[in-house]
C-alpha cells in the first residue's frame, strides 16, 4: 500500500520479489479481490484494499511497537529508514547537518525528504508513508502528535545590482517603499500554481497590488531566479541569511507587516513511545537549535558591521 511497489517492499520487509508476489496471491485468494492492480510501474489499489488499509495498518503498527518497545535503542545497530516531508528550505537549513548526525551516530539509518508533491500531509501520515510532516498550514487531526520547530518571520530579497532599488537610495536591511514593492516584479514559490500568498493580503489591507512575474514550485529556484533578474521575492528570513552571500542577493524589509509563520513537525500518535522515532525527533530539534544559534551570530555580525 505504501510502496506501490512489489519489489520495494519486499526490500523493506526483506522478502524477494517472488515471495512477496506468492504472498500478494494467498491474500487475492482469501479475500476474493486483486487488491492491487499493475498500472505502469505502480501497483494501485483496489477499493477493497483502500477500504482494508488503514485498519490493516494500524494493527500492524500495534504489534510492531508492541514488539519494539521491549527492545534496548541503539542508534549505533538500529537499522530503519526514515522519511520527513517538508520544503526545499527545510532540506538546505537542515538536512545536510541531520545527514551528517546520523552518518555518525547512526550509520544503519537512511534518510529520505520528500516534499508535498507526494499527496496530502494526512493521508501519507495515515499510511505511514512519512514518520515526520513539517509544515505551517497543517490543520492536524486528533490522532496526530505535533512540536514548535521554527519561527519564520518573511524578507523581501533582490539582486544586490538591482538598478531600482539602488536608484531609490535603499540600503540593504532597510523597508522598500510601498510604491516601489508593488511596481517590481515578483517571483513567487508556489506547489499548486496559486500565485497569492502571505504578501497579496497584507497588500490588500492597505488598498495596494504587485505584480507577479514569475511562479515556481521551490523557494531555492525562486532564489535562484530573483538574484540573475531584476524581479523581488519573499522568503523566510532564515532561509535569506542562509542563501543571500552566496548567490548574491540583498535582504531588505517588507512596506507591509507580514505575519510570521510558525513552523511544526507532525507524526501519528502511534509513534508518541516508539524510541526511535523518539530520537529522530530530538536530533531535529537539535539541528534546530543548532542552526538558529549559527543565524543569530551571522546577524549579531551584521548588525556590528552596520553599526561601525
Amino acid at each position: 500500500m505504501r510502496e506501490r511497489s512489489v519489489t520495494r517492499a519486499g526490500d523493506q520487509i526483506g522478502l524477494s520479489q517472488p515471495a512477496v508476489s506468492a504472498a500478494l496471491k494467498r491474500l487475492r485468494e482469501i479475500l476474493d479481490d486483486q487488491l492491487f492492480i499493475r498500472r505502469g510501474n505502480d501497483m494501485i489499489p483496489t477499493p477493497r484494499a483502500l477500504e482494508l488499509g488503514s485498519s490493516v495498518r494500524e494493527a500492524l503498527g500495534t504489534i510492531e511497537f508492541a514488539l519494539r518497545k521491549r527492545k534496548q535503542f541503539d542508534p549505533a545497530t538500529i537499522q530503519r529508514r526514515f522519511t520527513l516531508l517538508g520544503s526545499d528550505v527545510f532540506s538546505l537549513m537542515m538536512m545536510p547537518a541531520l545527514s551528517s548526525r546520523f552518518a555518525d551516530e547512526a550509520p544503519g539509518v537512511s534518510l529520505q525528504l520528500v516534499d508535498n508533491a507526494w499527496g496530502g500531509i494526512e493521508r501519507l501520515l495515515q499510511e505511514d508513508a512519512v514518520d515526520i510532516a513539517i509544515d505551517a498550514e497543517f490543520e492536524a487531526p486528533d490522532w496526530t502528535s505535533s512540536a514548535h520547530l521554527l519561527h519564520a518571520p518573511y524578507v523581501v530579497v533582490a539582486s544586490s545590482h538591482h538598478p531600482r532599488i539602488a536608484g531609490a537610495g535603499i540600503a540593504p536591511r532597510e523597508m522598500l517603499p510601498l510604491d516601489l514593492f508593488c511596481q517590481l516584479h515578483h517571483a513567487v514559490r508556489s506547489l499548486d500554481g496559486k500565485v497569492k500568498c502571505i504578501v497579496d493580503p497584507a497588500l490588500a489591507k492597505v488598498g495596494r497590488r504587485r505584480h507577479v512575474a514569475l511562479v515556481l514550485p521551490h523557494t531555492l529556484g525562486v532564489a535562484l531566479a530573483t538574484a540573475r533578474s531584476h524581479h523581488v521575492a519573499t522568503v523566510p528570513l532564515q532561509f535569506a541569511e542562509l542563501v543571500a552571500a552566496n548567490l548574491g542577493l540583498q535582504i531588505y524589509e517588507s512596506p507591509v507587516p507580514l505575519p510570521a509563520s510558525d513552523i511544526k513537525m507532525f507524526w501519528h500518535a502511534r509513534h508518541d513511545g516508539d524510541t526511535g522515532h523518539q530520537w529522530l525527533r530530538q536530533q531535529i530539534v537539535q539541528v534546530r537549535d543548532e542552526f538558529e544559534q549559527k543565524m543569530r551570530h551571522r546577524f549579531d555580525t551584521v548588525r556590528q558591521r552596520r553599526i561601525a
